[in-house]
């Protein structure tokens, strides 16, 4: 969203004052997310498990006493206003995201009076790493409060996750928003996207002497779309001639790869079934407390969308490769591939060390400088004032 602007909740309350000549009622909090393992498989009606982020964006809001809203965030200076009337889905720029939630939670009944809302985020932009999800949750918190709603967190993810596919027009799973709203301090979300339950499984790196290293490899997202529907089309086509109703059904996977007559699909369905066994494999993993036990899992999951999937690019493998040469324990691509970030199991202090390997592989390689920070397993969606 722009420029890098200060993440306190006391600046942030400062600048609406500034902004708006009022205290605010309030300044409420959602998270980007990073997935631990499980990439592809929530169209297959499989599984994932997601973990938010210390990164969020911020909301500080007040009440209008009109039906106007007006959103300004900090990061790109810019101030929108809207109005009901302008509640059309297919709305242009960041405000889009706003408005979405304001439009989901008319549209589902719920009465939503005007607000000012001003808001920061230092969530990474175009890294994979959900900052919409996080803009959309924090707007729907806000609101929520401001307006007396009392819907329970699930419905606020697929509120949330309606805003960005209809009114915005982004195809997304519910991962993002149920990860920035659902998830706990200390917990990865295993979550099931056939039945969207979801359990909180304990996720204490440092208490394992580890740390979760998540790499943005400032990769373009080339493709990403057409590539996208391509997997997706692959995935939907697979089911249809195995007769199941998504790819999470197939229980034998060597004998659905006999019936499979295309080597490619037969690479898709490979990747999708084996991953949903490594994230049930890694819940097994966490539930005993046993994370270092999680970097074989990382690895074989990368492998598999490096090889199968083929959704990885050159950026991205020298990372993976480079951090598992630098003492990594395991090291993955997170997200929906072709660029992005990638994520590395290391021992605590091992953070600065093993990026800036990273780093000096990709100056090597002829690749710009990518960026990093330490994952700590954080908090949803929450009012924090």
């Amino acid at each position: 969203m722009g420029r890098r602007v200060s993440n306190d909740a006391s600046f942030l309350v400062e600048a609406f004052r500034t902004r708006t000549g009022q205290q605010p009622v309030g300044v409420w909090a959602a998270p980007g997310r990073v997935n631990l393992i499980g990439e592809h498989t929530d169209y297959n009606d499989g599984y994932v498990m997601p973990f938010a982020l210390a990164q969020r964006v911020l909301i500080a809001a007040a009440p209008r006493d009109d039906d106007t809203w007006s959103a300004t965030s900090l990061n790109n200076d810019s101030t929108e206003t809207f109005r009901l009337a302008d509640l059309q889905p297919g709305m242009p720029g960041w405000q889009a995201y706003v408005a979405g939630v304001v439009w989901a939670l008319q549209e589902a009944g719920h009465r939503v009076d005007g607000a000012d809302l001003v808001l920061t985020s230092n969530v990474p932009e175009g890294a994979g790493l959900s900052s919409s999800a996080a803009l959309e949750c924090s707007v729907l918190t806000a609101l929520a409060d401001l307006n007396d709603l009392d819907i329970a967190g699930l419905e606020r993810a697929k509120l949330a996750r309606r805003a960005e596919n209809v009114f915005v027009g982004a195809p997304t799973g519910l991962m993002d928003q149920a990860a920035s709203t659902l998830c706990t301090t200390g917990h990865a979300l295993f979550f099931d996207c056939r039945t969207d339950d979801a359990e909180q499984v304990r996720f204490d790196t440092a208490s394992a002497d580890l740390e979760i290293l998540v790499l943005d490899t400032k990769t373009p997202h080339a493709l990403v779309d057409s590539e996208y529907a391509a997997r997706r089309a692959s995935c939907e086509e697979a089911a249809r001639i195995l007769g199941v109703a998504a790819l999470r059904d197939v229980i034998d996977l060597d004998s659905a790869l006999e019936r499979l007559p295309d080597a490619v699909i037969r690479r898709r369905v490979r990747h999708v079934v084996t991953e949903n066994a490594r994230v049930l494999e890694a819940v097994e993993v966490l539930r005993a407390g046993r994370i270092a036990d999680l970097a074989p899992l990382l690895d074989a999951s990368h492998a598999s969308m490096r090889d199968d999937f083929e959704i990885t690019v050159p950026q991205v493998d020298l990372a993976v490769e480079t951090a598992r040469a630098s003492g990594a324990l395991g090291a993955r691509m997170t997200g929906g591939g072709f660029g992005g970030c990638i994520i590395a199991l290391v021992s605590s202090g091992d953070v600065e060390r093993v990026a800036g390997e990273i780093g000096r592989g990709f100056a090597g390689a002829g690749y710009g400088p990518p960026g990093h920070f330490a994952a700590i397993p954080s908090a949803g969606a929450q009012r924090l004032e």
